[in-house]
């Protein structure tokens, strides 16, 4: 018979690693072409001008430029309106 008593085991010790999504470049600032602008999971923000969409959802940069977000409005496919931000590069 054992004398010490078992440790057992736990099942909450695994952990992902980050993935630092998010907006890298706001409003006014300065982007090179292939800068990448947002990280995003899915089409939360949408692409404007000159701003290319990647294979993970990423937003970059196509041009030299400044910056600037706004909203458009899109149409569900049940008719309900919904408003989404929209990010753009102006030329410079």
């Amino acid at each position: 018979m054992a004398h010490t008593k078992s440790g057992g085991t736990t099942k909450n010790v695994r952990d992902s690693q980050p993935k630092f999504l998010g907006v890298k470049l706001f409003a006014g600032q300065i982007a090179q072409p292939g800068s990448i602008l947002v990280r995003q999971r899915g089409n939360r923000i949408l692409p404007g001008k000159n701003v290319r969409r990647g294979r993970d959802d990423t937003l970059y940069s196509a041009i030299h430029g400044i910056v600037k977000f706004s909203t458009k409005r899109k149409t569900n496919f049940d008719g309900k309106n919904k408003t989404l931000p929209l990010i753009s590069v102006r030329q410079i």
